[in-house]
Parts: C-alpha cells; sequence; structure tokens
C-alpha cells in the first residue's frame, strides 16, 4: 500500500478491554456458579424533560462511596478494596466538598488512577453549569446507589428508596453517574 495514502491505524495491541467477559471469568474464580449476568432490559422507563434544562433542578445520583478511614486504602490508585463498599442509599449535601472515593469498585486500575473527582462525581461541573444558567439549579442533596451484585436487592429495596429520596427533594432531572 501506498504510505502517502495509508490510513492511520492503531497499534496492533491497542485493542478495546474485554471488561464483559473478564468480569465474569472474575466472579467465577471467587466460586460463583453461574455467569455473572448483566441486568438488561427491553423498555427503558426515562422520559424527555417536561421543561428546558435551564430550568430544571438538577441532582446528582452516584455509585460512589463516602470515603470511610477504618476501611483501609481508598485514595487515588488505591487497589480494590471491598471493605468500602456501601450497602444502602445515602443522601449528602451539595452544599460542601463530599469525600467520595471509587476504591470499592472493579475498575480498570492499570490505565486510571481516579484521581480526578470530577471523572465520577461531577458537582464542581454541576456547579458551573448552574452558574452559566445552563441547568435552573442544583439540587440541596445528592444521592449515592449501591453496587450491589444482586438485581434483587437493587430493584426491590434500592432503587425505591432511591425514587422516594428524588421525589422528595423534587428535581426535575437527575444525572446518574455509575462508576
Amino acid at each position: 500500500m501506498d504510505p502517502a495514502i495509508e490510513p492511520n491505524l492503531a497499534a496492533a495491541h491497542d485493542v478495546p478491554i474485554a471488561y464483559m467477559q473478564r468480569t465474569r471469568e472474575y466472579y467465577a474464580a471467587l466460586g460463583y456458579g453461574e455467569p455473572y449476568r448483566w441486568a438488561h432490559h427491553a423498555e427503558v422507563p426515562f422520559q424527555p424533560l417536561a421543561k428546558p434544562l435551564a430550568l430544571c433542578r438538577v441532582a446528582i445520583v452516584t455509585t460512589a462511596a463516602p470515603y470511610r478511614p477504618e476501611c483501609g486504602d481508598q485514595g487515588p490508585g488505591a487497589p480494590y478494596n471491598a471493605a468500602a463498599k456501601f450497602y444502602s442509599v445515602y443522601s449528602g449535601d451539595t452544599a460542601g466538598e463530599p469525600d467520595l472515593r471509587i476504591s470499592h469498585v472493579a475498575i480498570d486500575r492499570a490505565h486510571t488512577t481516579a484521581e480526578d473527582i470530577g471523572s465520577y462525581f461531577p458537582l464542581a461541573a454541576l456547579r458551573r453549569c448552574a452558574a452559566a444558567g445552563r441547568v435552573g439549579a442544583l439540587a440541596a442533596r445528592f444521592h449515592g446507589l449501591p453496587t450491589n451484585r444482586s438485581h434483587r436487592a437493587t430493584l426491590d429495596r434500592d432503587c425505591p428508596e432511591l425514587l422516594a429520596r428524588v421525589r422528595a427533594d423534587n428535581f426535575d432531572a437527575v444525572i446518574l453517574v455509575a462508576v
């Protein structure tokens, strides 16, 4: 092929991470007999906004965990830390600077360090959007949703609790940041 017109191809080793297969293998290695199944719904109940985003009160729902010093290393670059997991929906104040971490989730630690909290909890960006008039207002609270492996616990316990909190806060829109 003529080098002048050869396409700029990625290196042979530059391939997507087989995340789903790696996760199945991980759970199998932990002794789970049945392969991990992701929730997959044929229909998703999302709805368009009832009013322009510039008039909406917007909240964040995150799967990041509140920092708990007694649970070991949870800082940027920390190895996976199951002790830092949380198992109940929680809420926090958006007026402050919440200390949230993601050492409790299985992320690709070879290619990221979790140093930028904005990548998993975009509170600062949402504040800027509210100040610029892109969103009507920032909700007073954010909410944390556990990353339980049980579909039943998520659907029967966590989602109803989260929905009750969201409705009580009277948000117009929610940004879900699932790590």
